[in-house]
């Protein structure tokens, strides 16, 4: 098998395994929180044994690298606990979709950074994806589960949005495991205090389903993506990435019987084409560029 070829199993790999991870908030018996800190626990002790194991480096190259590193893991800890509570909220399908709003999100949070104006098409894809999300809402009122659920997805896509921009400007020297690592670490650590079921009262079943998502679905993911850039550009990572949502949706449908209405298909087909088609333009943009 060719490096490339390699490389694109890889990708299709994490992706696919991103997208079972959703399923988890519906799997677990315990709150988003608390799913977050033991999840990101075991990513932690796993990237770590993965690091070490590989002979790859684990301290960070200089000391201000770690006051980084602690804001990239409170952002990273927060969206994580909303995703999880998005997805119980509206149910794995609809949490994922709302979530997916990220990759516009970044397009008009950027010019925060590097001070330039979005393009009319990113406006334009921008009120495509509104539309999405107007079909998905089932009433204005924040007293209903789902609106509240696909309000946390989006919120939670707004902390990844911003973590994917500061982790660009200021930890791009590093790769995804030893990233993954201090980012899983400092969010399990930062929400622990606030575990509402401890340790020695997780149930088995519980507990193996969290070993499961924090190696199988959290660690191992990371560090398929992280090595299928070796061979493949950003443009094409960004691209099958946008099948997460799709296989989150599969498997929800596929495992927990979740019902896919006309109305959700419809909108998420806004939001996901969205996302894809600005994940496109925005590596376009960045291939002319050079």
């Amino acid at each position: 098998m060719s490096p490339e070829k390699q490389s694109l199993t890889f990708l299709h790999s994490a992706v696919l395994l991103f997208g079972g991870t959703a399923l988890f908030a519906k799997l677990i018996g315990l709150n988003a929180l608390d799913i977050t800190v033991y999840r990101t626990a075991v990513a932690a002790i796993a990237l770590c044994a993965f690091l070490f194991f590989t002979r790859q480096a684990i301290l960070l190259k200089q000391t201000k690298d770690y006051g980084v590193a602690l804001i990239l893991g409170v952002v990273v800890g927060l969206h994580w606990v909303t995703y999880f509570a998005g997805m119980q909220m509206a149910g794995i399908t609809i949490g994922i979709i709302a979530f997916f709003t990220y990759p516009v999100m970044t397009v008009f949070m950027e010019p925060l950074f590097s001070k330039r104006l979005p393009h009319m098409q990113d406006v334009f894809i921008a009120m495509m994806v509104l539309l999405g999300i107007y079909l998905l809402v089932p009433e204005a009122n924040l007293g209903n589960q789902v609106t509240l659920g696909i309000v946390t997805g989006m919120f939670s896509g707004f902390l990844f949005a911003l973590r994917n921009i500061l982790h660009k400007r200021f930890f791009m020297g590093y790769s995804g495991p030893q990233t993954m690592l201090y980012q899983t670490l400092v969010a399990s650590i930062m929400l622990c205090a606030f575990v509402e079921v401890p340790l020695n009262q997780v149930s088995q079943h519980d507990l193996y389903l969290l070993l499961l998502v924090g190696v199988v679905f959290t660690a191992t993911p990371h560090a398929l993506f992280a090595a299928s850039l070796a061979h493949l550009s950003a443009k094409t990572a960004g691209l099958i990435s946008c099948l997460q949502p799709l296989y989150a949706s599969f498997f929800a449908f596929l495992l927990l019987h979740e019902k896919i209405t006309l109305t959700t298909l419809i909108g998420g087909s806004l939001v996901i084409s969205g996302a894809f088609f600005e994940t496109y333009l925005v590596n376009k943009q960045a291939k002319a560029a050079k």
